[in-house]
């Protein structure tokens, strides 16, 4: 009898995964824009530094405005009616983005950045919901499973994408990317009736982890100081995904009547494969350093951000598709590491009855950083890409001295 309850499945477990794939149909509607989101902008009209600006403003207001709901969330213990209000707004802005004008880049803007508002109401509840559970089967491969469902999604969005523009070959570039966001509509519906499902058989997720002996306000300890800081520069050099495809939509899409491998492997139409392919890679390495994690701590960021960092060089600094394809697939190490690591951390660091309110601070510093960092990449772009290149690198491995700070100082 102890050996077949072992094997069952606990109810934290059912839930990681149920919400997991929540995520996963998430992912797929707004991953799958990502996926062309930056060509999407430059057909539109935008140029590289108004990419990189509303990129920056978008991630500035999606994460600084989490340190309000995650003080908000605390305040209230309203979990899952700030977690449905935010995906209800993160997954309704993606397919307006088929009703904007064919020069629309602006209202387009505007809907990204409405967009990643829903994503900073549901993210500080969302993740404490999760850490609820993660608390009891390890908080790094709990979110680790939880970003490999996220990344299968992130997968199955662009390949959605590939498919649809295989096969509506008919109207302009313009009419088929519009077709695009408007077939992203239906995961986007999946993902809300699953939400409202989870939360009927999971109405009150806190019950995961026990109640604190007594309130433990927040405090800004020295390893969390420390990790903020290391964050923030990681956010800083890492370049947003809207850069990287406009840079290979502009060059080698371009340059695919000159090389053949280019026109094989790299063009308009395979764009959204070239993202799904960075999905897998983040999907494999999100559980890898999660498990990583459970076991050696924030060293396991530090082993990530080596490995990741000198993804611009490869991606921006070599005219060779072989080279593109190995940093892009840097830059999904990067991306998982970043996603499991760097929320189990804040499990670690900040104690349940305040954690909503550690969740906002680190992504609110995140954000701001990723803001101020996305804008001038942009701007470097236009002027010197090699300078880009560098100040993308040495932002990632400065942060490396203080991720081993952190993990000294617990």
């Amino acid at each position: 009898m102890n050996k077949q309850r072992n094997k069952k499945i606990s109810s934290a477990m059912i839930f990681i995964i149920l919400f997991g794939i929540v995520s996963l149909f998430s992912d797929m509607t707004h991953e799958g824009a990502s996926s062309i989101r930056g060509a999407y902008l430059s057909l539109l009209g935008a140029s590289a530094g108004a990419i990189g600006f509303v990129s920056g403003l978008g991630e500035l207001v999606g994460y600084s405005m989490r340190y309000v709901f995650g003080r908000l969330t605390d305040k209230t213990k309203h979990y899952w009616s700030m977690t449905i209000a935010g995906y209800i707004l993160d997954v309704l802005a993606v397919p307006a983005l088929a009703l904007v004008g064919e020069h629309g880049w602006v209202a387009a803007c505007g809907l990204l950045i409405v967009q990643r508002m829903g994503k900073a109401i549901k993210k500080p509840a969302k993740d404490t919901i999760m850490s609820f559970a993660a608390s009891r089967e390890g908080v790094g491969k709990s979110f680790g499973i939880q970003e490999v469902l996220d990344q299968i999604g992130a997968f199955l969005g662009p390949m959605l994408l590939y498919l649809v523009m295989l096969l509506k070959t008919e109207g302009s570039t313009f009419k088929i990317y519009s077709t695009c966001f408007a077939v992203l509509a239906v995961p986007g519906a999946i993902t809300i009736i699953l939400l409202l499902a989870t939360k009927h058989y999971f109405p009150n997720p806190e019950q995961f982890e026990p109640e604190e002996k007594e309130f433990v306000p927040f405090k800004m300890k020295k390893e969390f100081v420390f990790y903020i800081a290391g964050i923030s520069l990681f956010a800083f050099g890492f370049i947003d995904y809207s850069l990287i495809i406009m840079h290979v939509s502009k060059t080698y899409a371009g340059l695919g009547a000159q090389l053949a491998e280019t026109s094989a492997l790299v063009n308009g139409g395979t764009l959204p494969l070239l993202y799904a392919g960075a999905m897998l890679v983040d999907a494999a390495a999100a559980l890898i350093f999660g498990l990583m994690y459970d076991k050696n701590g924030v060293r396991a960021l530090a082993i990530s951000t080596v490995i990741s960092a000198p993804f611009a060089i490869f991606v921006f600094g070599m005219n060779s598709v072989p080279a593109l394809l190995f940093g892009i697939a840097l830059w999904g190490v990067g991306m998982g590491a970043q996603e499991s690591i760097l929320k189990a951390a804040v499990t670690k660091m900040v104690p349940k009855s305040s954690r909503a309110t550690g969740y906002g601070v680190f992504e609110c510093s995140f954000g701001v950083f990723w803001f101020l960092g996305s804008w001038l990449l942009g701007v470097l772009y236009d002027i010197s890409i090699p300078a880009m290149i560098a100040v993308s690198v040495a932002a990632q491995l400065a942060a490396i001295p203080l991720y081993i700070a952190a993990n000294k100082g617990k």
